[in-house]
């Protein structure tokens, strides 16, 4: 770099490359696409071995570079030479690109700041003519003037603009007022290099804290946002731009919180700027920056800037967060103006329809029916129980089997009994012998102990039949099996009384509906109504009250109240015990209105009534 200063232009007092006209369009040029051209263009002429170059600058989008400027004018870039500017952007650092033997394409990051704000390249020679080094020697020092404009034109009227407006669709990018006030004041703290940004809202008459830039939130940081907040007050109470240390000319203003919430930061830049809205203030953005030195006019001027624009919005989305109340009665409010203002046409036809269909529901009338889960139940239900205690042996049947009265349902073991039968037999058998010697010794006393003795015998051995007559249990007549299942219980021990199965007969049946608490004072005896069951969803049953049982019990959350209802019309071969449906049993004739509101009526009525002192 030292040896083409001194070759090019030691004491001319002006740039080696530079003339006079590209010298002028450098220091004041404004548009970036001119003065890249000419700076490449004044690059080229200067440096020997320059085959293509390209600068790239970043766009208004976010994270995206654009070309600004091609040399030669119209040229497509080398592959090696667009490699090299994408390497050079994606590291942030300076890249060599060799394509071919004979180019080599040299891409430069431009900084600023610690931001990338674009890259500058050149596709060279790389014969043994061309000094590579000196070439990339020569691209650092000239890309100063590039940066140089760059940085001139970075808090211009235009950048600014781009700026706000970024801002601006950030805020509505969200529909949270939390989130977009984070998002507004992260992205405000990146574009102007701040360490934090905070925004307040106002709560009464003073600021209260909503956002800080790269945080989500900020509980723990007591201290800070208390003496945040009473800056923003300071300035609020003022009405007015306030920065520490002060712009140069700027009016006296009283900063004591700001100087301050400054020295609890270390001796930091601040700036604050109220927000308004129809000339009311709405809260405070605070900016902070790490250097002492603070802001300066250009900066100050961003942060009104999207004060301005950016104030209005957060106000909106805060006041679009608030309770329903308030938020209710500003929309009926908004809703009366349209419905009887201009245009709203479709409001107002809308308004007409609901209108109408409420006339249809108050004066339209139909059958108020009270519906209720249903069971079909046989009429006479026999429960079979375990005669005495004993183990079972063999299991004939199960639920879902017909059975005929009589039929054997179930045996227990027996051998126990037998052998107590047969114990009783041997023990007869001698005592009659015994009763025959002594009659024929005629010891009548003696015959006459032996007879009780028999008599006693034939009891327990009549006792023992019986028993074993019931080891077998037989079906008390015919009919369904409704309940019970020993297949899988063999062996397994019963105690007297157990219940093994539930008959119940095929040609009776009743219906047991269960009835809402609400709707069980509606319902008298002589009520009837359809009953369509699960399982014969085609075929519809006619269903007549019969019993109220007046005991609730609870079923799903709620009480009900079983009604035993008899089946009037209806296949009653078709019908089995268990089945289930829904019954709607007929009131009376009722509006529409009131049939479908019942409910919420009643639990209307109900809440009145609990929250009534």
């Amino acid at each position: 770099m030292g040896e083409y200063s001194t070759a090019a232009g030691e004491g001319s007092g002006q740039d080696p490359f530079l003339n006079a006209d590209t010298l002028e369009k450098l220091r004041n040029g404004t548009d970036m696409m001119q003065v890249a051209a000419a700076w490449l263009a004044a690059f080229a002429k200067q440096t020997s071995g320059i085959q293509q170059g390209l600068v790239v600058m970043a766009g208004t989008g976010k994270a995206k570079f654009e070309p600004v400027a091609m040399w030669p004018d119209g040229a497509s870039p080398a592959p090696e030479l667009m490699r090299a500017v994408d390497g050079c952007l994606k590291g942030k650092r300076m890249l060599v690109e060799t394509g071919s033997q004979e180019n080599a394409a040299i891409a430069v990051p431009m900084l600023i700041g610690g931001q990338l704000r674009g890259a500058l390249a050149v596709l060279a020679d790389n014969s043994a003519d061309t000094d590579l080094r000196r070439v990339v020697d020569q691209l650092q020092w000239a890309s100063g003037w590039i940066e140089a404009v760059v940085r001139r034109q970075r808090l211009s009227g235009n950048d600014n603009l781009v700026t706000v407006i970024e801002l601006l669709a950030t805020s509505l990018h969200y529909t949270r007022f939390s989130e977009a006030a984070t998002a507004v004041a992260t992205e405000l703290a990146g574009a102007l290099g701040c360490e934090l940004v905070a925004i307040g809202m106002m709560r009464g008459r003073h600021v209260r804290l909503r956002a800080l830039s790269n945080s989500a939130t900020f509980g723990k940081r007591a201290t800070l946002v208390r003496l945040i907040e009473a800056a923003m007050d300071e300035a609020v109470d003022q009405q007015a731009v306030i920065s520490h240390p002060p712009l140069e000319g700027s009016p006296a203003r009283v900063r004591r919180a700001h100087t301050a919430l400054a020295d609890h930061e270390g001796g930091t830049g601040l700036c604050t700027v109220p927000l308004t809205e129809q000339g009311k203030t709405i809260g405070a953005m605070l900016l902070q920056r790490s250097t002492k030195e603070g802001f300066d006019a250009g900066g100050v001027q961003i942060a009104e800037q999207a004060a301005v624009l950016v104030g209005p919005v957060l106000d909106i989305k805060r006041r679009e967060d608030r309770w329903l109340p308030a938020k209710t009665w500003e929309a009926t409010k908004n809703f009366f103006k349209a419905l009887f203002g201009p245009r709203h046409a479709l409001l107002k036809l809308g308004v007409i329809a609901l209108i109408a269909i409420a006339a249809f529901c108050w004066y339209a009338t139909g059958t108020y029916r009270i519906t209720a889960t249903t069971t079909v139940e046989g009429k006479v239900q026999r429960v079979v129980t375990a005669p005495i205690a004993g183990f079972l042996v063999q299991a004939e049947v199960r639920a879902g089997d017909l059975v005929t009265q009589g039929a054997v349902m179930a045996r227990l073991e027996d051998r126990d009994i037998r052998l107590e039968r047969l114990k009783w037999l041997g023990d007869r058998t001698k005592q009659q012998q015994e009763y025959s010697q002594a009659m024929a010794q005629r010891e009548r006393t003696q015959a006459r102990i032996l007879a009780s003795q028999i008599e006693q015998s034939n009891a327990q051995i009549d006792l023992l039949d019986q028993q074993l007559e019931r080891m077998t249990i037989r079906a008390p007549f015919s009919g369904l099996v409704v309940s019970g299942d020993l297949s899988q219980a063999l062996g397994a021990p019963l105690e007297r009384g157990d219940v093994l199965f539930q008959v119940a007969p095929l040609d009776e049946y009743r219906v047991t509906m269960r009835v809402d608490e609400r709707d069980i004072r509606e319902i008298t005896v002589g009520d009837s109504g359809p009953l369509v069951l699960s399982a014969l969803p085609d075929t519809a049953y006619r269903v007549a009250v019969q019993r109220i049982t007046p005991i609730s019990s609870a079923l799903n959350g709620a009480n009900v109240f079983d009604v035993e209802a008899s089946i009037e019309e209806g296949p009653i071969a078709a019908l089995r015990p268990g089945m289930e449906g829904v019954a709607k049993i007929e009131i009376d004739e009722r509006r529409l209105v009131e049939i479908w509101t019942r409910r919420l009526v009643l639990w209307a009525r109900m809440t009145l009534w609990s929250w009534r002192p």
